[in-house]
């Protein structure tokens, strides 16, 4: 790739990060309220999407063979606990994570 192939890529690629930044603000104002859809969206859509990331992680476990899947169970049950008690998504997702790992690596 070429300097000049390579400006232009990187040009197109602020570009896009920019207009994608941006165009909600410019869509929805703040002095104007959001569509119903949007709104709709916005509630719908977090939990939509931690849903199919518990399962798409947990897609290839068999539960039923060996140690595999209680690591995975303890980080959900952490994940749970850490959320139902403080109700913070990054202190829920951080905690699980960390307690997973700590368990695959020196545990399991």
């Amino acid at each position: 790739m070429t300097l000049g192939q390579q400006i232009i890529t990187i040009a197109i690629v602020v570009l896009g990060t920019v207009i994608t930044r941006f165009l909600p603000f410019l869509l929805f104002p703040s002095d104007k309220p959001a569509p119903e859809f949007i709104q709709y969206l916005g509630k719908v859509l977090p939990p939509a999407v931690l849903g199919m990331l518990v399962i798409y992680c947990l897609k290839d476990i068999n539960i039923l063979s060996g140690d595999n899947g209680i690591p995975e169970l303890i980080a959900i049950a952490i994940v749970t606990g850490l959320h139902f008690w403080k109700r913070k998504m990054l202190l829920s997702i951080a905690g699980g994570t960390i307690v997973y790992m700590l368990m695959v690596q020196l545990v399991f």
